[in-house]
């Protein structure tokens, strides 16, 4: 374990003492925040000085009157629908909408022309201006009040509770779902970066003739361990600083856009007993994911992700490992890396498929049981709290997945580590295998 331990140390302080390490730690956190904020306000400052544009209206049919709107002026035209082709390419104006003769039950035929390819958003938007035109003659030819008809018409928000606890703690399924996406991609993310890091830096070594001197002193089982130990130690290094520096500048972030005074007025409304209260509370967005925040499992959640970035880094990178040891170039190793990938790019389908629209389906179970996809699947499910036994089962899972992908691993690293210049192909790792060492 000595020798282990000497191996580890290596391959953590040669990875965290490079100054490649340091800028993408500490930058990262925020880069991110920074993008974001940059391109809500490039967003804002564009919807704020975006100007109405004119889009010419033909109807034949003679029921549509548009009303112009903030981005929309509607002018009407009379002339065939050749000669307003014509007539409007002559124009500075946005669009043409033609609409045609049709029945109210059904409205078809309608077109829009441009002079460039629109956006979905702006076909959308015209589309909707039509639709509530429509909707307005249906009323008025089935003699239907719209006052009327816009009181019938109710919002109805629905609170799910979990009844697990006794006191009933609400569940805030979109959030929920919004933690679970969050967490999966960064396990898919970080297992294959980390996992490449091992293949990479095997190939090195290897082709550097370094590997040759090492071993001479190891055991080429210990290497391997070594290295997987020492690269795992700097991904949760890395993690845990994320983790400090995002909730820092998060906190900091809220205190100078003033959420702090926007909490406390939220409070002072909440002590007092009105009607409306509650709606006003639950319509703010910041109020509700502060309590769902203030509400999670925050030690639990972190303990588990740790766990199954920890285990499906070692099950995916002994294989990484024995790839980095089986070749001598990045090249080469391509033809195996899919085979390697793929049971995660399959948990990560899953993730969006099965574990997100259902966390406790029968799919999403064997999805977080199975260790090749468990590492995404069952932090997918972790917001959702699933049941202690399949936790448990799961991680026992993981843990017998990765000591056999190890072992495997080992049995072709031991030989592939020290071969040069070979072909290597499937029936070359089986055969490597299969040798008695």
């Amino acid at each position: 374990m000595n020798k282990v331990w000497l191996i580890f140390k290596r391959e953590f302080l040669n990875r965290v003492q490079k100054k490649s390490f340091l800028i993408a730690t500490i930058l990262i956190p925020m880069i991110f925040p920074a993008i974001i904020a940059v391109m809500l306000y490039i967003f804002q400052q564009q919807e704020q000085g975006a100007t109405r544009v004119t889009v010419e209206v033909l109807d034949e049919s003679g029921k549509i009157a548009l009303e112009n709107t903030d981005r929309y002026e509607f002018v009407p035209v009379s002339m065939p629908l050749e000669q307003a082709q014509k007539s409007f390419k002559e124009t500075d104006h946005f669009a043409l909408l033609y609409i045609p003769p049709f029945e109210l039950s059904r409205p078809q035929g309608m077109q829009l022309f441009t002079k460039e390819n629109v956006s979905v958003r702006r076909e959308d938007e015209i589309a909707g201006i039509v639709e509530e035109r429509i909707r307005v003659l249906k009323m008025t030819a089935y003699n239907i009040n719209k006052e009327t008809l816009d009181k019938l018409k109710t919002d109805v928000s629905i609170k799910s509770f979990n009844l697990n606890d006794d006191a009933g703690k609400e569940s805030h399924t979109r959030l929920l779902s919004g933690l679970g996406f969050v967490l999966g991609i960064l396990i898919y993310i970080f297992v294959l970066v980390y996992g490449m890091q091992i293949m990479l830096g095997v190939i090195e070594e290897k082709t550097s003739k370094i590997v040759e001197v090492i071993v001479s002193s190891v055991r080429p089982f210990q290497l391997m361990l070594g290295k997987i130990l020492g690269i795992a130690a700097v991904g949760l290094t890395q993690f845990a600083i994320w983790v400090v520096l995002v909730s820092v500048l998060s906190t900091v972030t809220l205190r100078i856009f003033g959420f702090e005074s926007d909490q406390q007025a939220m409070e002072q409304i909440a002590k007092v007993n009105t009607p409306g209260t509650e709606q006003i509370i639950m319509a703010n967005p910041v109020m509700e994911a502060t309590e769902f925040i203030s509400e999670l499992p925050v030690l639990y959640i972190i303990f588990n992700f740790a766990f199954y970035f920890l285990g499906g880094y070692l099950l995916y990178g002994a294989l990484f490992a024995a790839v980095g040891a089986a070749v001598d170039s990045q090249q080469e190793a391509q033809q195996f890396n899919l085979p390697i990938m793929l049971p995660l790019i399959i948990g990560y389908f899953a993730l969006f498929m099965f574990i997100l629209p259902d966390p406790h389906s029968t799919a999403s179970f064997w999805f977080s049981i199975i260790p090749f996809t468990s590492p995404v699947a069952m932090v997918g499910r972790l917001a959702y709290e699933p049941p202690l036994w399949q936790l448990i089962l799961s991680q026992l899972s993981l843990i017998a997945g990765f000591i056999f992908t190890t072992w495997v691993a080992a049995r072709i690293y031991r030989v592939g580590i020290l071969m040069h210049g070979s072909k290597v192909n499937y029936k070359v790792l089986v055969k490597w295998f299969m040798m008695k060492g």
